[in-house]
């Protein structure tokens, strides 16, 4: 399984990613499924993956691929929302190629993705493509989206984030997503690869890796934690009526 989360704020973006898969107990793996591509200086495009492995990979093979060819690609789309249809297409390309060797085996294709990034002096954007190769764009109503196992990060995410979070109130609040996800489901896990993207800058960041044994990641999981126990001691105490 996989949770990625991305979040498109006014001070510009945060993604993470986990890099667990597997296909039953005995085969856990660790896959990148943030995916960095740009032009220093003109454009920035970043790809979070969930779903099927062969397909995410081949889809993102293709788009590298082609970045240096004459036909449409991710260095050459005008806007992010070309970019999105242009990922949307190779997605369907890449199932229609593999789904008649896998007719009938019952096996699950299908894969989804986020893409985010800015080009040139347009906004910040933030896309959710589906299985089918459609896709949403983010707004300030809702300014993030998740993929994969999405349920046990959810809560913190809609509590405490809103477009106008700043960048590193919102990578806390992304790792504390994380935190509650891995404690909660052994499909997802460690390392996380996250990227911090600030609108208008058009710089293409290295972003970071985020290990099990990472200080700052124990540090605030552990200040949550902490917090929330305390939190919970502090609460008034339920009225008589509760206890009847």
């Amino acid at each position: 399984m996989t949770y990625c989360v991305a979040m498109n704020l006014a001070e510009g973006l945060v993604l993470v990613a986990d890099s667990r898969t597997n296909a039953g107990v005995d085969h856990i793996a660790t896959y990148r499924k943030l995916h960095v591509f740009g032009v220093p200086g003109e454009r920035l495009l970043v790809l979070q993956t969930a779903g099927n492995l062969a397909t995410s990979q081949s889809v993102i093979s293709l788009l590298r691929q082609r970045l240096n060819s004459s036909d449409t690609n991710l260095h050459s789309v005008a806007s992010l929302f070309d970019a999105a249809g242009l990922v949307g297409n190779t997605l369907r390309e890449v199932l229609a190629r593999d789904a008649s060797a896998t007719l009938g085996q019952g096996v699950d294709l299908g894969c989804s993705f986020v893409l985010g990034g800015q080009i040139g002096q347009e906004p910040v954007r933030l896309f959710n493509v589906y299985p089918q190769g459609n896709f949403i764009e983010s707004t300030a109503d809702t300014p993030y989206f998740q993929i994969g196992e999405s349920k046990y990060g959810k809560p913190i995410l809609d509590r405490a984030l809103s477009y106008s979070t700043p960048l590193q109130q919102a990578l806390r609040c992304a790792l504390i997503s994380f935190d509650s996800t891995i404690r909660s489901n052994l499909s997802v896990g460690m390392p996380l690869d996250l990227l911090v993207y600030r609108a208008g800058s058009l710089e293409v960041p290295t972003g970071y890796r985020v290990h099990e044994d990472d200080p700052y990641f124990q540090e605030i999981c552990g200040h949550w934690g902490a917090g929330l126990r305390q939190l919970l001691g502090e609460l008034p105490a339920p009225p008589d009526g509760y206890w009847q």
